[in-house]
């Protein structure tokens, strides 16, 4: 019981990870596309360009690390995801790499055409909203075993609010935690026209994320009321997650250390986050599969749990040396740079 624990506790960790790093990542292509279009390229260009150049191939680690993770601590997720995940996973898959092929292009000169940089900043939205799609389907209602193997039921998936309030949350939380990080890193780069139409950008997702925080914590209640029990027992987690989005509105608002706004805003989305995650518990697949089904054996469990912490211990010191060397190196964020 304690090692299918810790088992999960990390794998929530890398995904938390993968989605604080990932979210500014998409939000800048997607910001980059968006200035394009509304003639301010001249502005966030040579700031976002600055930031995605070294961490745009480290992103995609975590989410490595966790889909590795989760299907060799929990190998019945296989089972059940597999095939029921095959259209949203593969086009996140497809998205994902044609990012990657994109930024390797453009990196080097060869591509600046205005519909690859709008198909850029175009996926960096869909990719959270694909991903999101299996918070839905793990409330349970959506996946049938017919035979022997599941069977999802797409027409359900797609016409469900549930469905449609984590895609919102999801865009929301990318677009706000980009919007505001990139405020702080253009501020530190004394850029101050992209660091005003950045904190305009952040304070309109805030107000975006937290009502569809709210709305989708409603639409759970209709869906799952046995999950949404447990979480209104986790308000002691919830309640000071908005206090620091108070917190945080506060000082974009008053144009105060954003730092310290993004440090409260990593803080705020953790808290929600974990305590999503504690009270989805015993459950990864609502009803059929929980953390306790078909768990590892100790041996490979004990020795999985010692990788994933080491891996831990070298890639979080890692992305820490990468923000001192480039994102937050005076010459570097005052440089000029080539454009994504």
């Amino acid at each position: 019981m304690i090692l299918e624990i810790v088992g999960i506790s990390i794998l929530w960790l890398f995904l938390f990870g993968y989605i604080m790093v990932a979210s500014i990542d998409f939000g800048a292509g997607f910001f980059n596309a968006f200035s394009l279009f509304r003639g301010k390229h001249h502005i966030l260009t040579k700031i976002i360009g600055r930031y995605l150049s070294p961490v745009w191939e480290v992103t995609n680690v975590f989410l490595v690390f966790f889909f590795v993770g989760i299907v060799g601590f929990f190998p019945e997720t296989a089972f059940y995801y597999g095939t029921t995940l095959l259209i949203p996973a593969s086009i996140a898959i497809i998205l994902l790499a044609s990012r990657g092929a994109y930024y390797a292009f453009a990196s080097t000169g060869e591509i600046k055409q205005k519909r690859y940089i709008y198909s850029y900043g175009i996926s960096g939205l869909f990719i959270p909203a694909s991903l999101s799609v299996v918070l839905t389907i793990s409330e349970g209602g959506f996946v049938q075993v017919e035979g022997t193997s599941p069977v999802l039921d797409y027409w359900g998936l797609i016409t469900n609010p549930l469905t449609w309030g984590f895609v919102s949350l999801s865009l929301s939380v990318v677009l706000f935690s980009s919007a505001l990080f990139l405020t702080w890193y253009a501020h530190k780069a004394n850029d101050i026209k992209a660091s005003e139409l950045l904190r305009k950008y952040a304070l309109i997702w805030s107000v975006s994320m937290i009502l569809s925080a709210l709305c989708t914590f409603s639409l759970l209640r209709f869906h799952n009321p046995g999950h949404y029990e447990r979480l209104t027992e986790l308000s002691w987690m919830f309640i000071p997650s908005l206090l620091l989005f108070f917190g945080t509105f506060y000082l974009i608002w008053s144009k105060r250390n954003y730092g310290l706004a993004f440090g409260l805003l990593a803080l705020q989305i953790a808290l929600a986050f974990f305590a999503y995650g504690i009270s989805h518990l015993p459950y990864l697949l609502y009803p059929y599969l929980t953390i306790y089904d078909g768990f590892a054996d100790e041996a490979m469990a004990v020795m999985m749990i010692i990788a994933f912490i080491a891996g831990l211990v070298l890639l979080f010191p890692s992305l820490f040396l990468l923000l001192r060397l480039f994102l937050f190196n005076k010459e570097y964020v005052q440089s000029n740079h080539i454009d994504p």
